[in-house]
């Protein structure tokens, strides 16, 4: 085998490796707050804002915390690495991608589902 060859055929193999690991890495499933705790694994929570507990944004650490209930009815604080999503505030749901950091969600990522414009909107018939 000609040298060319093996170093042909190692770098398609690192870049077969590389292209799953990173699959497997962005292959994140969807769960509870209490799946989030048992298995302490990067996870999506589906939920929706709690309104009447406290939220606020940390300039210094560039850290947003405000409190989610899951679909299950689990409340957890969440902390997001960044600033509020800009829809946030209209959001009828949530989704928070990351995971327990001990008694708070470290998410990485916050996806914010609005009502869409045409939703009960609806055409009258002409006889």
């Amino acid at each position: 085998m000609s040298k060319k060859t093996f170093i042909a055929g190692l770098i398609i193999v690192v870049g077969i490796v590389l292209v799953a690991v990173n699959f497997f890495n962005s292959a994140i499933e969807y769960g509870s707050f209490a799946t989030a705790i048992k298995t302490m694994k990067k996870i999506q929570v589906k939920g929706e804002w709690v309104k009447d507990r406290s939220s606020s944004f940390d300039t210094e650490k560039m850290q947003f915390t405000f409190f989610m209930k899951d679909d299950n009815g689990q409340i957890e604080k969440v902390v997001l690495e960044g600033a509020k999503p800009n829809n946030f505030d209209l959001a009828n749901s949530i989704v928070v991608k990351g995971k327990m950091s001990g008694d708070y969600f470290h998410a990485t990522e916050v996806l914010t589902k609005c009502p869409s414009k045409y939703e009960g909107q609806t055409t009258p018939i002409k006889k």
